[in-house]
């Protein structure tokens, strides 16, 4: 089995603990991101970026609000919390 496969499994039967942790962490992972890329200015491009951040977050957290499969619901932290962490990454070093 690949890593996703055995990590939704993992989710999928913990669904309730996995989903509490995943609003945590999602509302921190994108907040530290928005003070990365606010940290650098408010230019266009900033304000791009942090969009970004806002609606993977917000999507993440609302389709486990709105009880969307679980699948879906997985798929969308991963893209947050990839998304997050990539904005975090280039401010941080390369801007």
């Amino acid at each position: 089995m690949t890593l996703y496969q055995t990590s939704f499994e993992n989710f999928n039967k913990n669904y309730m603990g996995s989903a509490a942790m995943a609003v945590i962490v999602q509302s921190c992972l994108g907040g530290a991101a928005a003070m990365y890329v606010l940290s650098n200015g408010t230019s266009i491009t900033q304000m791009l970026q942090l969009a970004i951040i806002v609606l993977a977050s917000v999507f993440a957290n609302t389709s486990i609000l709105a009880q969307m499969k679980h699948k879906v619901i997985f798929n969308l932290i991963i893209l947050s919390t990839v998304l997050s962490t990539l904005f975090i990454l280039i401010n941080k070093f390369l801007i």
